[in-house]
């Protein structure tokens, strides 16, 4: 017999407000690099930490409509090839994303094991993540359903637990029969909990047969099974893209696959993992695990410091000063700067809450937006007029497209611009610029070998981003599913 496929199924959903400013509903922090020294986001580092696993397969992603592209591309990014991406149209939490995956998964190959990943955690020790996969693998095989539990390190209480029927030793990878799931404790219950050494935090990374928990959800939530099938069924194909059918896949019940599932199934067991894992939940923990400086201090981007102790410094644009401060974070964007008590961190998600309850675009939206085609900041503007500068990468170009409100001018900064305006077809270079009147169908493209630049100014009497109609577009953008 061939040894069985193994499909990583990665979920890329959440906003990521804890490690705001830096992420952002528009852009949350799974998409981010948190100051490796590759480079590498959330994201790419979850599929390359598996990549060369034996018998794994390309992976299939879960993420909405608005992330899209910038899923696909960092997948491109580290030469990821044959992926699949299902687009939510709402969230659901991860019962249905999984249970989805499982039956897409079921499509591909003959009852794969399916490794189930979060986008944005981070792992320092690869190799014995792999060691605890392997021992995960074994138990798949036979039926079970593997959770892998985090050996506590500290009495942490923004985790929920695991308790086994009995104490795990911390040398052997031994599956063990769970008790229960627990919420998040209070500090007194966290350090309980480390006392007993029954108890793992729940790190929601999966293995299982595809049949295996597809039959435990059919049985534990077949309202599950059945919305996610019609789902999948009615599902349109959109480029690298496959659209879940909205209608169905909204009547999903909201839930966790622990609760769904795991709380409720004999087959689930929870398999130790101490490999220096971390959700990346805090701005704390970007800090604990960021390198650092002989006085503690992580710093990262255009900073300088004096009598600085135990603080994270980023700066994303500006130059930053940090003089005699302690147990601070302070993270500079273009558009915002947080300055909080390092220990305190985890309190920035009520901050947010409180922006957009104010309805504070800061709180949700990122000046600089991605796009298929590349990108535009932001950087200036009132009610009636906005400047942009936009950025498009080689050989890309935006929709065919007209504004009943505004009108745009452009002018070329770097690189070369091909702009179509009305029939009429001018090629631009540096410093040249052209005028698109309110009404006119226009379209701009790079046909070089290097990024365009421009600066976009924009007037009229509204300059919202929905004051766009396309009429023809390569990112199929048009007619939405």
């Amino acid at each position: 017999m061939s040894p069985r496929s193994i499909v990583p199924i990665i979920l890329c959903g959440g906003s990521g407000s804890r490690l705001w400013p830096l992420s952002r509903e528009s852009f949350p922090k799974q998409y981010l690099s948190l100051g490796s020294d590759n480079n590498q986001t959330l994201l790419q580092k979850t599929q390359l930490r598996i990549h060369d696993f034996k018998n794994i397969t390309p992976p299939i992603l879960i993420c909405n409509e608005n992330h899209r592209f910038i899923v696909a591309e960092q997948l491109r990014e580290i030469k990821i090839k044959n992926f699949t991406i299902l687009l939510e149209p709402h969230g659901r939490n991860t019962a249905p994303a999984i249970t989805i995956a499982a039956l897409k998964a079921l499509e591909k190959e003959n009852d794969p094991i399916l490794l189930v990943l979060s986008s944005d955690h981070e792992v320092l020790y690869k190799d014995r993540f792999k060691n605890v996969l392997e021992s995960g693998l074994s138990y798949a095989e036979k039926g079970f359903l593997a959770i892998f539990g985090i050996l506590p390190t500290y009495p942490e209480t923004g985790y929920g637990y695991i308790k086994s029927e009995k104490p795990f030793t911390k040398d052997k990878l031994e599956g063990i029969k769970i008790e229960k799931f627990l919420e998040k404790p209070d500090f007194k219950t966290a350090q309980n909990f480390i006392k007993d050494k029954r108890y793992t935090w729940n790190s929601g990374m999966f293995m299982f047969k595809a049949k295996t928990i597809l039959d435990e959800i059919n049985r534990f939530s077949p309202e599950i099974m059945s919305c996610c099938q019609k789902a999948l069924s009615l599902s349109n194909h959109d480029l690298d893209f496959q659209r879940l059918e909205k209608n169905n896949f909204k009547k999903c019940p909201n839930i966790s696959i622990d609760v769904a599932v795991m709380e409720k199934t004999n087959k689930g067991i929870v398999l130790p993992l101490d490999a220096g894992w971390s959700d990346v939940g805090s701005w704390q923990s970007v800090w604990e695990m960021s390198k650092k400086d002989k006085a503690g201090n992580s710093i990262l981007g255009k900073v300088v410091i004096s009598d600085a102790k135990d603080s994270y410094l980023r700066s994303e644009n500006r130059l930053l000063v940090g003089l005699g401060i302690k147990d601070l974070v302070v993270v500079e964007t273009n558009d915002a700067v947080l300055v909080a008590d390092r220990k305190n961190s985890q309190k920035v998600k009520n901050i947010v809450k409180e922006l957009n309850e104010q309805n504070i675009p800061e709180g949700q939206l990122h000046s600089k937006i991605y796009r298929p085609w590349g990108h535009y900041l932001s950087l200036v503007g009132e009610e009636k007029w906005q400047v942009k500068l936009i950025h498009v990468k080689p050989n890309e170009k935006l929709s065919l497209q007209m504004h009943h409100h505004r009108a745009e001018h452009w002018v070329v900064v770097s690189g070369t611009a091909k702009v179509y305006v009305d029939g009429e077809i001018k090629i631009l270079s540096e410093n040249q610029s052209i005028y698109i009147p309110l009404g006119s169908k226009h379209r701009l493209s790079n046909p070089g070998q290097i990024p365009l630049t421009l600066i976009e100014v924009q007037s009229g009497t509204y300059v919202g981003e929905d004051d766009i109609v396309r009429f023809e577009d390569k990112y199929g953008r048009i007619n939405p599913f």
